[in-house]
């Protein structure tokens, strides 16, 4: 498959509060195809931890 399913983006920014709901997010694009891109990134909302994960479809490459 050369294009992301049910029309989604070729690269997705995942966030959430840093729970086991957005880890299922993360797990669900990893099962559909996409591969991680960079690491994930970590910030304080008050007193939630707030999880950013950017996710990236394989057939696009950094020199496009």
């Amino acid at each position: 498959m050369t294009q992301p399913p049910d029309g989604l983006p070729v690269y997705r920014l995942l966030t959430g509060p840093d729970d086991a709901t957005f880890c299922r997010r993360v797990s669900e694009a990893l099962a559909l195809g996409y591969r991680l891109y960079g690491s994930p990134s970590i910030s304080l909302s008050g007193e939630r931890v707030i999880a950013a994960q950017a996710v990236l479809w394989p057939q696009v490459t950094s020199e496009e």
